[in-house]
């Protein structure tokens, strides 16, 4: 009987539990409901941070128009001078993007938004305090690699809370984020600048005031991961837990998981359609107030701010529409919603100047809103969906930077030539350019990520 007594040193140690932990083992229901609770608390204030980055980023744009405008400025801060300052904000933001998603997966999100947060504020009110040439550079500079600390750690941050089934819904409504910023911002900015305080220096203090105040809730409401508030991480990806032999799988070093990542064909065709989408969003979105103004000469500031507006609320709809029809319709492939997006994009943009000759209202509102939706659904897709299903779990914030870096290289020159290419030219290239990115997805059509 001696031989069925417990054995010394061979009993493993119980393992310890949080009250938290103990009570969900307890009550299913009650922590199925808290895990639900924080999902969508991770979703809201990721959400907010993100839109909250374009009050701040979209302030140059609104100002603009006071700037070509006023005589104390307008002779040293020329048309191509703005085009060469938004090109330095979009090369320092490029930048970012190849290195703030690798740091988002070895420190974790929360440090990476908050210093890009930070960052974005200062920028915005040295804008605001000089209109030297020197410190507009210096401060796009600190902006662009502020503002590209938010996508790819958010991009994350949300990966670590939604499983692959639910990404193309989730992250396609998540994605609105950008869009709504876009939209908000400017006539909010605009409203500010030229109505409240007829300034344009007002629109970088009216951002960066915003901002701060996202930037609270942002260091109250956020947490990295499930594990951070003792909840069970999401299956999204079988690699991401253990190896085959049961092992916890190595932690790989930042250049490791980059090289890894940079080796995924997949991820470099997102990249490298990203590149060839994002002139056209950026050159919208940037130059958008001052191309409604010079194909429709006799509308004023205000309008030409507001009509733009099209483009943001189509962008609001897309990424929720393109998400849901690549769930549903596509069964979780993403590259035939991307097809189609950019088939009736490249479209939108040929015809873009035949049809706004008119200098009608109305059809400068349609045209816009055709681009907003096409523009945005493939965007959203390839930069968050895609480029997060594609990435492994532990280099989905690399994934997201890499392709986002790409996309950022474009964007440079939808920042760049609108300041010195007549509107024809410009939205001949930008066909094209959509055109060939769709051609490049054509070969992914039936291909699913790696943990559907």
């Amino acid at each position: 009987m001696a031989d069925l007594a417990p054995q010394q040193g061979t009993e493993e140690p119980p393992q310890t539990l949080t009250t938290r932990e103990a009570l969900d083992q307890v009550n299913p229901v009650l922590g199925a409901a808290r895990a639900s609770r924080w999902r969508w608390q991770i979703f809201a204030i990721t959400w907010v941070a993100y839109a909250g980055f374009y009050f701040v980023r979209q302030a140059f744009s609104v100002a603009k128009l006071g700037i070509l405008d006023d005589p104390a400025v307008n002779t040293v801060l020329t048309k191509g001078v703005l085009g060469v300052i938004d090109s330095v904000y979009l090369a320092a933001y490029a930048a970012g993007q190849f290195l703030w998603g690798m740091w988002a997966d070895r420190f974790g999100p929360r440090v990476v938004v908050i210093g890009g947060m930070i960052g974005a504020i200062v920028a915005s009110c040295l804008m605001g305090l000089s209109s030297a040439v020197l410190v507009f550079g210096g401060a796009m500079v600190l902006q662009g690699l502020a503002q590209s600390a938010g996508w790819a750690p958010l991009c994350k941050n949300m990966g670590n809370f939604f499983t692959v089934k639910e990404r193309g819904r989730v992250l396609g409504l998540w994605s609105t984020n950008y869009a709504f910023g876009g939209l908000a911002a400017p006539p909010f900015l605009g409203w500010m600048a030229y109505s409240v305080f007829d300034s344009w220096q007002a629109a970088f203090f009216a951002g960066a005031a915003t901002l701060a105040v996202v930037l609270g809730l942002f260091l109250v409401l956020q947490r990295n991961s499930p594990r951070d508030v003792g909840l069970e991480d999401p299956d999204h990806d079988p690699h991401a837990a253990h190896a085959a032999d049961g092992a916890p799988e190595e932690k790989l070093t930042g250049l490791a998981l980059y090289r890894e990542t940079v080796r995924d064909r997949m991820v470099l065709t997102l990249g490298l359609c990203y590149f060839l989408l994002k002139p056209a969003r950026y050159a919208i979105l940037l130059w958008g107030p001052v191309i409604v103004a010079e194909r429709i000469p006799a509308i004023d500031k205000a309008g030409a701010t507001l009509i733009p507006v099209a483009f943001g609320v189509a962008g609001v709809i897309a990424p929720i529409l393109i998400g849901w029809v690549s769930d549903h319709v596509f069964t979780s492939r993403r590259a035939p919603a991307c097809v189609i997006s950019l088939g009736i994009l490249t479209a939108a943009l040929a015809l873009f100047m035949p049809l706004t000759a008119t200098g009608s209202v109305g059809v400068m509102i349609a045209v816009l809103a055709v681009i907003g939706i096409s523009v945005y659904a493939a965007d959203a897709m390839i930069s968050c969906v895609a480029a997060v299903d594609f990435g492994s779990a532990k280099g989905a914030g690399t994934a997201a930077g890499l392709v986002n870096g790409c996309g950022s290289v474009g964007a440079i020159l939808g920042g760049l030539l609108p300041g010195f290419l007549s509107g024809g030219v410009l939205f001949a290239i930008f066909a094209v350019a959509a055109l060939l990115a769709g051609v490049l997805m054509v070969p992914h059509w039936n291909r699913l990520p790696r943990a559907a």
